[in-house]
């Protein structure tokens, strides 16, 4: 089930949130997610964020985090990804959004194969100066 998140979402998203970032951003030091942690954290009740949320035990496996028509992010659990929870998500956002753009790091060749398999393309590259990384800005539209 997709929900929309609820405040008392918030630590468990937070997990999702950190755990997916170091295990999926190798290229990036710990420290920097674990840094940003307390700022996201404050940041995430004014995001609209919808929640996967596996019914059969009620736990929260992944979110995605909208800015208007801009992905922030999708999330999802360890040991649940790669079972279709993050497209039933980006399926979603693409349902409530005629168009949408996010970042993703060149070298997390993983999420940029899942984006242009979803239908975005690299419209352009750019450094993030947080971390010095190379990112693509991809978008989509129906």
């Amino acid at each position: 089930m997709i929900r929309k998140f609820r405040k008392n979402d918030l630590s468990i998203v937070m997990e999702i949130w950190l755990n997916t970032n170091i295990q999926t951003h190798d290229f990036i030091s710990e420290k920097y997610w674990t840094d940003n942690y307390e700022m996201v954290k404050e940041m995430m009740p004014q995001a609209e964020v919808y929640v996967y949320e596996d019914d059969k035990v009620d736990r929260i496996d992944g979110f995605i985090g909208l800015t208007g028509d801009y992905i922030a992010g999708i999330f999802v659990r360890s040991g649940v990804r790669s079972k279709g929870i993050g497209k039933k998500l980006l399926d979603y956002v693409k349902a409530i959004n005629p168009s949408l753009s996010l970042n993703v790091y060149q070298k997390n060749v993983r999420a940029i194969c899942f984006y242009q398999r979803e239908g975005f393309v690299i419209k352009s590259e750019n450094i993030d100066y947080d971390t010095n990384e190379i990112e693509f800005v991809m978008g989509w539209s129906r």
